[in-house]
């Protein structure tokens, strides 16, 4: 029998694609079948309100799951968003205290901006189901489509579910994996031309993480 690991086929790593905010970016999504998919529902250039969001993923494939990404809301914003657009996971990006997250009844990813390894000491505090990585700057929670020192990040994958964003592309993701070996890989700005989601970045990156070129 052939595995699928001879054909070069990856299983391990699932994908996420985020900051979608318009049909032509469901319609990428329904052809393309990434893992999971992201509305920003926090202040960026991506914010997306709930009523657009609750119309997109009513036309989304449901096989692929939604994650909602909000910025230091109250706990009740985050419900009543979560439940008015049916979201599968709730990703906390900004500076939640540990206890916030025991508040939903759905899965929780926290995000941690990684600077140095002194980034990764508040995770042993946090009771969430998935650890998003990104890249720590001054002036922005993430999005800003710049990369961190991955090996700072490389035995982390083996104690938890780590979903690493921060400046990955079709042209890094292959080093991005190997390094990180993280359980969901998180992508927006790296599949995007203009600011808006572009279906041939989008293809290429998904065929990348699937197939270990």
């Amino acid at each position: 029998m052939i595995s699928l690991k001879s054909l070069g086929v990856n299983k391990l790593t699932k994908i996420k694609i985020c900051g979608l905010k318009c049909e032509d970016d469901i319609l990428y999504a329904n052809k393309l079948k990434p893992d999971y998919v992201g509305f920003v529902f926090a202040k960026s250039k991506r914010q997306i309100d709930k009523y657009i969001a609750k119309k997109l993923i009513t036309k989304l494939d449901k096989n692929i799951k939604t994650v909602g990404v909000f910025l230091n809301n109250s706990v009740d914003t985050v419900k009543e968003i979560a439940e008015f657009c049916e979201l599968d996971i709730i990703q906390l990006h900004g500076d939640e205290p540990p206890e916030y997250c025991n508040f939903f009844d759905r899965e929780v990813w926290k995000a941690f901006r990684v600077k140095t390894k002194e980034s990764f000491k508040n995770l042993k505090h946090y009771n969430a189901n998935g650890y998003l990585l990104d890249t720590y700057t001054k002036e922005a929670y993430g999005g800003t489509g710049k990369a961190f020192n991955w090996s700072l990040a490389s035995k982390i994958s083996k104690e938890k579910f780590i979903i690493l964003a921060g400046g990955l592309s079709e042209n890094s993701i292959d080093k991005a994996i190997d390094i990180v070996k993280p359980a969901v890989v998180d992508v927006s700005s790296g599949v995007e031309t203009n600011g808006s989601k572009d279906f041939d970045k989008m293809e290429r990156f998904i065929g990348k993480v699937r197939m270990i070129i």
